[in-house]
């Protein structure tokens, strides 16, 4: 009894995800066309936010850098307490 591999080889299709065609690299030849490059998926079109997806998008960013911010204060206040009361011996 065999067993069989589940995985199947990759397959090149001839599209470039990132070029490597860099000036200054060994390789480098300005004569190959960029038409090839495909764009990487999810970011083929552009969708605008409406100002309800916008303004939902900013409250989240601002909630999570409060969320940050207070961490951070409560560790500093962690620290003071724990300098005044332990370290310092009050």
């Amino acid at each position: 009894m065999s067993r069989r591999s589940k995985r199947s080889e990759p397959e090149d299709d001839g599209h470039v995800i990132a070029p490597m065609n860099v000036e200054g690299m060994p390789w480098y030849r300005p004569d190959q066309p960029e038409d090839r490059v495909r764009p990487v998926s999810g970011s083929a079109g552009k969708s605008e936010l409406s100002p309800e997806e916008r303004r939902l998008v900013v409250w989240g960013a601002i909630r999570t850098g409060l969320a940050i911010f207070a961490v951070f204060a409560l560790v500093f206040l962690l620290f003071l307490l724990f300098s005044d009361y332990v370290w310092f011996g009050n």
